[in-house]
Order: structure tokens, then C-alpha cells, then sequence
């Protein structure tokens, strides 16, 4: 994603970065960056005898247990082994690894470069050197890989450039090549006049032997010319010739204006294709509709977002997103800060799996190997959670868990779980249900039902018919105002989503607890993240609570997990 410089300022204020002296002569043309580069022979076993004694993994190596220690530091969600990160980029899987990209600040050269790491699960990370080097770009944003039979493809922005290409063919996929070594797309034509597209983040595909890029953007087209976003379509028979087609986006009536369509992933799931992107406005959301491959453009029929509140502080930010080969989508964000710690701030979320649900519904749920990382299980028994009356487990403990619970709400109208909760609550993550109190599109928010949309032609709604009563929407609600005393710790407002559920359908929550981070993985359907900081060291605990009426907790399993960084 195009951070504006502002951004980056920002984001070093929480890192301490040490500047080399040859920072200042890498800041400006050809940005030449002073941090080690590494030619890697071809062959698997020559490229792990290599890393091995490379000088890059021993020093990232040497990071990560230099800041081990810190108790803000997760043990389960991938973290930079060095200074900070920001937005990921690339994922997708090549030769039997994961490959993970990110935008990483070397501490001798804070500028982004492509930082690269690689798991044959999606859990367990190991670092690489960094995979993509400034120059003639002066920072490498954003971007994605098309993997091929031969060879994967990176096309991201390269600022002040425009957007660039770069391929790869080896097993681990350390040795990068740019096209052309220059913009693929360059940030401005020629003969010097305003171009009529954006050159901004890119994604890329292939349709039959054509490849096919989409630039991220957005234009004053909308009411009183304001900024709505836009993507616009580029395609190539080479990587190096690209031509400008058209606009690619058709029938968003979903977004905000003042949105944009920053970090755009485009994929297949089921028999759709969706649109993973981050508005720098409103964060990270969907595209959900059909691919007209005749004449190449989007047409979108639903929507949906990744985060409910604002991406900073402390929240969910811009996706990475592939096909996992088997219909689905994996997923993964960063997210953001919400107190200074140190020279690292942001992290990694869990990766997800996105599949299709419904004709215009997506589902969510958690994708990777986690359960090789549960260990010291504690079973709760069912019981009855009475009326207004909080049930501390005191088995129940720890700040980097796994819990997986089954609740039948009956007619409780809230239900909540506590969670790295203090022994007096003086601190406490606050995760709540409320069942049918939701809305979305089409809903009427004074009941949580689909508003008709006939009439009965005297111009009042007509009601819908009683053997096909309207589905209601829920709500699941993460909230971190009570989660930390800190005073350095930025508040922000609850994450709260709505999602649809059956009469008889129980709650099942699948929250993972990580140090300072908090993912809800609700029903299949929904997930909610936020950062967390506790100041007390008893602040571990776990509560249920069910307001108003009593309801049945059918299960609840919990696990420690373990670090895989150790």
C-alpha cells in the first residue's frame, strides 16, 4: 500500500532506527540501499547450507532473541525478526512453502524493502533474507505473486518509479530479477501529460496467455467531484509491454466516497472471484461479484469488511491475500500499533481462509496447522450460565491461549466473555453476543429484518411471506477500552460485525489470545482483531457472563500455545 511519507515518520516514532552512514547517500537517486545483498546459488540443498551462515538470518536470528523478553511480544503471530514492519505482500505458496512477503524497515535503511519469509503450514514462520532491494525505486510498496509452473511473479509499486516486476525461479525463491530494471508501468508517460489512470499498488493474474494487472487508485468522479475509488486494468503478453485497457470495477455501490482501493488482490472462490483491498479511509474490506472475461471487468454484487472500526490504532490493516487450491482464499493483515514498544510495533494476524458461503456471503475461519501448537489442554464441563451473575474459570488462565467454546444462548439477549482478566477486573478484554440485534444492507434497523422491498400499490411495504420468515443478523463485539492501564496505550472504539445466524444455530467462538493481540473467529462467518496491552501481571483470566437471562455453555476447551519462535 502507498504510504504516504507522513506515515512513515509516524511509524518511526514508535521504532528506534539506527542510521548507517550510508542512509543519506541510499536516500537519494539511484537508492542504492547499504543493506547486505546476497546472490543464492539454484539448488535446494546449496541455498540451506548458505543460509545457514548467511549474515542476514544470523543477525535476524540474534534479534529475535534479543527481544524475546518483551511481554508484548507474541509468540504465535509473525513478527519482524528486526525493527518494524508494515503491510504485507505476496503471499503464496511455491515448491512446498508458504511464502510470506512484507514491507520491512532495515535498521540501517528504514526504507521499505521487501522483507520474506517461508512455512510449510502457515504458522510456523522461518525468516529469510530480505527478498526485494530499493533501486531505481526509492521504496518498494505494495504488491502481489502470480506463481506459475516455472516461476513466481512479484508486481508491486515502486515509489517514484511507478509499478514494477520482478521474477523469481529458485526453491526458496531469494534471487529476484526486475524486469527491464526499470517501471513496468512508470509513474509518468512520456510526453510529459496527465495519464488517465492511477499508478498505485498492483495486483496480478493471468487469463489464458495474457497476464492482466489491476492499479489500485481512486478519481474525483464522484457527487461534486469528490474521490471515489477506481481500479484500472493494464495487460501484457511479456511482463515488460503493458497496455492500459479500461476501468475495471463495475457496480460498487458498496464503498464510501473517499475510499480507495489500496493492496487489491483478485482470486477466485467458488464459482466467484472477491476483492481483498485496504481503503486508507474506511480499511480493510471485500469486493464480491462475478469475472466478465470477455470483456475483462468486475462486476460486484456484495461486500464486506475486515475491520469495523478505525485500522490505527490498534487495528486490523491492509490484506494479502491467494488461492489455496482448493476453492478457498487465504488471507492475512498486519496490525497496527496501539503503544510504543520499542523498534518493533506492528504484527501479523492469524492467516484466514475464505471460502464461499452463500451466493453473497463469505465465510472466515482460521487456516493453518494451529492445533501443533496447543499443549497443557484444560476441559470446562457443561453448565448453566445463571442470569446476571459472572463465572470466573479459574482453571482458566494465561496471555498466549487458544479457546474454543459452544454456547447455546437460548433467549439471553447478551452474552459476554472476559478475557486476560485481572483478579479485580481492573483489566479485562470484553468479547460480546448479541443475538438478532443486528442490521446490513437490505435489514430494518428497527427489528433486524430484511426490509420488503415490494409494495402493495398503495406505496406501503407489502410483508414477506410467512413460510419464508427473514433471516436476522447478529452481533459479535470486541471491545479493549478496560483492556490496559497504561497511559500510553491509544483507546479506540469496539469491533463490532454483524453476521447471520439459524433459529436453532448455538454460538461457537474460536479466540486466540496472543500477548497483545485478541482474534475472534465466530460461527465460520466472522472474525474481529484488535491489539491489546495489559499492565497487571494477573490480568490472564477468564469470565463468562450472561445478562438478563440464563443460557447453557455446551463446551469449552482451552489451550496454552506454544512459540514458534523457541
Amino acid at each position: 500500500m502507498k504510504k504516504k511519507f507522513a506515515y512513515l515518520f509516524t511509524a518511526m516514532a514508535f521504532a528506534s532506527v539506527h542510521v548507517e552512514p550510508g542512509f543519506a547517500q541510499a536516500d537519494r537517486p539511484p537508492y542504492k540501499s547499504p543493506v547486505p545483498f546476497y546472490r543464492f546459488s539454484t539448488t535446494l540443498a546449496e541455498q540451506q547450507a548458505e543460509l545457514e551462515n548467511n549474515e542476514l538470518t544470523k543477525r535476524f536470528q540474534a534479534s529475535r532473541k534479543k527481544q524475546a523478553n518483551d511481554p508484548y511480544r507474541p509468540f504465535y503471530h509473525f513478527v519482524s525478526p528486526e525493527s518494524t514492519l508494515n503491510d504485507p505482500n505476496g503471499l503464496s505458496y511455491w515448491q512446498g512453502n508458504w511464502h510470506l512477503f512484507y514491507q520491512a524497515y532495515p535498521p540501517e535503511d528504514p526504507r521499505q524493502h521487501w522483507g520474506h519469509a517461508i512455512s510449510p503450514d502457515l504458522v510456523h514462520w522461518k525468516d529469510l533474507p530480505y527478498a526485494i532491494y530499493p533501486s531505481p525505486e526509492r521504496a518498494v510498496f505494495s504488491g502481489s505473486v502470480y506463481v506459475e509452473d516455472d516461476r513466481a511473479i512479484a508486481m508491486y509499486h515502486g515509489t517514484e518509479a511507478g509499478n514494477m516486476v520482478a521474477v523469481s525461479s529458485d526453491p526458496l525463491l531469494l534471487n529476484w530479477e526486475k524486469v527491464t530494471g526499470n517501471a513496468v508501468i512508470p509513474l509518468r508517460g512520456k510526453a510529459g501529460f496527465p495519464l488517465p489512470y492511477s499508478v498505485f499498488d498492483p495486483s496480478i493474474w493471468k487469463h489464458g496467455d495474457v497476464y492482466y494487472s489491476l492499479s489500485a487508485g481512486r478519481a474525483p468522479k464522484g457527487p461534486g467531484n469528490r474521490q471515489v475509488p477506481v481500479g484500472y486494468l493494464f495487460r501484457s503478453k511479456d511482463l515488460a509491454n503493458w497496455e492500459y485497457m479500461h476501468e475495471f470495477v463495475e457496480n460498487d455501490r458498496f464503498t464510501l466516497i473517499g475510499d480507495d482501493y489500496a493492496c487489491p488482490y483478485f482470486w477466485p472462490i467458488g464459482d466467484r472471484y472477491i476483492m481483498p483491498f485496504f481503503s486508507h479511509m474506511s480499511g480493510g474490506q471485500y469486493l464480491l461479484g462475478d469475472y466478465d472475461t470477455v470483456r475483462h471487468k468486475f462486476d460486484v454484487t456484495s461486500a464486506g469488511k475486515f475491520n469495523f472500526g478505525p485500522a490505527t490504532p490498534s487495528g486490523v490493516h491492509a490484506p494479502s491475500a491467494t488461492p489455496d487450491g482448493k476453492g478457498g482464499v487465504i488471507v492475512l493483515f498486519n496490525i497496527n500499533a496501539g503503544k510504543p514498544t520499542g523498534e518493533w510495533n506492528q504484527i501479523m494476524s492469524l492467516p484466514r481462509r475464505l471460502t464461499l458461503i452463500g451466493k453473497d456471503e463469505i465465510g472466515q475461519e482460521p487456516a493453518g496447522d494451529l492445533e501443533s501448537l496447543r499443549h497443557q489442554h484444560v476441559s470446562v464441563q457443561p453448565m448453566t450460565l445463571p442470569a446476571n451473575k459472572e463465572v470466573v474459570l479459574n482453571n482458566v488462565k494465561g496471555n498466549a491461549m487458544e479457546l474454543l467454546m459452544e454456547i447455546d444462548p437460548q433467549d439471553a439477549p447478551v452474552l459476554e466473555l472476559n478475557v486476560l482478566r485481572s483478579a479485580g477486573k481492573e483489566e479485562f478484554t470484553r468479547i460480546v453476543f448479541m443475538k438478532n440485534r443486528g442490521m446490513g444492507p437490505g435489514r430494518d434497523y428497527r427489528n433486524g429484518q430484511i426490509a420488503p422491498l415490494r409494495t402493495d400499490g398503495q406505496g406501503s411495504p407489502s410483508s414477506p411471506p410467512a413460510s419464508n420468515p427473514p433471516a436476522r443478523q447478529s452481533l459479535i463485539s470486541l471491545e479493549t477500552t478496560s483492556a490496559s492501564l497504561h497511559p500510553d496505550v491509544m483507546p479506540r472504539g469496539p469491533e463490532t460485525a454483524f453476521f447471520t445466524m439459524d433459529g436453532d444455530e448455538t454460538l461457537q467462538l474460536r479466540v486466540f489470545i496472543d500477548r497483545s493481540v485478541v482474534e475472534v473467529f465466530v460461527n465460520g462467518k466472522q472474525c474481529l482483531a484488535a491489539r491489546v496491552y495489559p499492565s497487571r501481571k494477573d490480568a490472564v483470566g477468564v469470565s463468562l457472563l450472561s445478562k438478563g437471562k440464563e443460557a447453557q455453555l455446551k463446551s469449552l476447551d482451552a489451550w496454552q500455545m506454544k512459540n514458534i519462535y523457541e
